[in-house]
């Protein structure tokens, strides 16, 4: 299967724009990911959704969290996921090209393809 694009938007220098897309170069093996859990016990929630302990859940019961240790979450609510969520308008501008050295590896995240 192709791999997706990461990122879809247009790569400005001056005057000229062109639609471009951002495809990752190695795959992410550590993904973190969200689990439905109740909102009150903070158990973890099945497909059905099921809470071990009080059986049955309705959706308007769950919430979101991140498991930290083992069966120990943190809460995600919609404000939390607003609050860091980044605003793009999906255009790259070029404002300077500098020397590879000159660029900290700090800012090396993860290699991608243009």
């Amino acid at each position: 299967m192709a791999p997706r694009a990461s990122w879809k938007g247009y790569l400005k220098l001056s005057l000229v724009s062109c639609p471009v897309r951002l495809y990752p170069a190695t795959s992410t093996a550590e993904r973190i990911s969200f689990n439905q859990l109740h909102k009150d016990t903070h158990n973890r929630i099945n497909m059905k959704p099921v809470d071990p302990e009080l059986g049955l859940v309705e959706r308007s019961d769950l919430v979101k969290g991140y498991e930290y240790e083992d069966k120990q979450y943190i809460i995600i609510d919609d404000a939390d996921l607003e609050a860091v969520r980044i605003e793009s308008n999906h255009t790259m501008n070029i404002e300077a090209f500098v020397d590879e050295r000159s660029v900290d590896v700090i800012y090396q995240d993860a290699p991608y393809y243009l």
